[in-house]
């Protein structure tokens, strides 16, 4: 499986519920096995900076392909983009168990 996590920083704060309805056309990608997009609750003690964040589970680097190329994908981005300042990804592998 491969855990695809995706963190959101916006240049207005004001327009984070903006980003998350964006956002949020993904989970209607069918690919993922799990998906969820939820604002950063910032309760951590030594940094709260990221706004947004997307946690997505895929069985195989084909599902993650193809979630990627699907046209809410490219909508989300088209909506999300212009708000957002700062975007960090990182895809990893979880072993079976």
């Amino acid at each position: 499986m491969i855990r695809h996590i995706v963190l959101f920083t916006a240049k207005d704060k004001d327009d984070i519920g903006q980003m998350i309805d964006g956002l949020s056309l993904l989970s209607a990608i069918p690919h993922a096995r799990r998906l969820e997009v939820a604002r950063n609750r910032k309760t951590d003690q030594l940094g709260n900076d990221i706004d947004v964040v997307v946690y997505g589970e895929f069985d195989s680097e084909t599902e993650l392909a193809a979630y990627k190329a699907h046209d809410l994908y490219q909508e989300s981005i088209k909506r999300v983009r212009p708000l957002r300042e700062l975007r960090f990804a990182a895809d990893y592998d979880v072993p079976a168990e």
